[in-house]
């Protein structure tokens, strides 16, 4: 008899098969995104595919309706979670005047919402990191129980803007979580380029947190280890630092040639490890995922894709004008 793991950590049928919807939405969306560049009509992608398990597997173990967010570009399973839709995104791809995140302004994967509590982030690599801890001094100012969650890639781990902020949220014991995804390469630079200690989790006892390594590849360990450190942090007992290790299955970006640096019976061993078919793959095993019901739910999730791909495409452009905005008194 297989072991129902997700009863167990208390989620029910309906939230892990609603995980599973997500985990898939965010990978169609980017791999549409793909096409799409690759057919000339969006300018650039970064991708999640790989990630998706550790991503939604957090964002579920978080308050969707408070806490607050800081991800990093390749977060489609995050913020997929926290509320945008497969057409917010398709429309920042675009470049469209109804992009959410920017009105066009950002490249794809400069997610920002004020509804939906995610800060708005900026080109250079980690400074997310440090916005998060500042949104986590703001709450234990104003006395809200609410946690601020930030991600990151190890590559961004070695950046003074981690340290900097980790330092601060462990001396002040603040409640935000942080979270690398270890997904092996900062664009072409292998991790055992990148560290000298075995996990990026070794970093934690630096600053007085809790470090914990996972397997970004499993969704209910993620959420597991995130749960506990907010359940952690809302006690008062400061930040965790948690790693989760998967691998990047796409180059950095649209714009890498990731054959240079590995190769592809690497990435095709990878694939074997691949977060969204281990949890399908779960899900039948405890016989929650049935295949009338994963037919469903494929059906589902292509014809969001489509929509939003069709909305997007058809959507007008910002207005030359509109760049002066927001830039000074406008």
């Amino acid at each position: 008899m297989v072991e129902n793991r997700h009863q167990a950590l208390g989620l029910s049928d309906d939230q892990v098969l609603e995980m599973y919807e997500t985990m898939l939405l965010a990978r169609k969306v980017d791999e549409r995104m793909w096409k799409l560049n690759r057919a000339g009509k969006i300018p650039f992608v970064i991708s999640c595919q790989g990630q998706e398990a550790a991503q939604v597997g957090a964002a579920f173990a978080l308050d969707r309706e408070k806490d607050v967010i800081a991800p990093y570009y390749r977060d489609l399973g995050v913020v997929l979670s926290f509320g945008m839709t497969a057409r917010d995104l398709m429309l920042s791809g675009f470049a469209k005047a109804e992009d959410p995140n920017s009105g066009g302004r950002q490249m794809p994967g400069h997610f920002g919402s004020k509804k939906l509590r995610i800060l708005t982030q900026s080109s250079p690599v980690t400074t997310q990191v440090a916005h998060a801890v500042g949104a986590a001094l703001a709450s234990r100012m104003k006395g809200e129980e609410i946690v601020t969650f930030t991600t990151f890639g190890e590559g961004s781990s070695n950046q003074g803007d981690f340290h900097e902020s980790a330092n601060f949220a462990g001396v002040h014991k603040l409640p935000v979580i942080f979270m690398c995804e270890n997904n092996q390469y900062a664009i072409s630079v292998p991790v055992k380029k990148q560290l000298a200690c075995e996990r990026v989790s070794d970093r934690a006892v630096g600053y007085g947190m809790q470090g914990k390594t996972i397997d970004g590849n499993d969704p209910l360990a993620v959420y597991e280890a995130v749960k506990e450190a907010r359940e952690r942090a809302l006690r008062g007992e400061g930040p965790s630092l948690i790693e989760t290790v998967s691998y990047r299955l796409t180059p950095h970006s649209s714009d890498d040639d990731d054959k240079t640096y590995r190769t592809v019976d690497e990435v095709e061993e990878a694939k074997k490890k691949d977060g969204l078919f281990q949890f399908s793959t779960y899900l039948q095993s405890v016989n929650v995922l049935t295949e009338e019901k994963e037919k469903a739910i494929h059906d589902r999730v292509d014809q969001w894709v489509e929509d939003a791909t069709d909305y997007a495409e058809a959507a007008p452009y910002a207005e030359p004008e509109s760049a002066l905005l927001y830039v000074y008194e406008e």
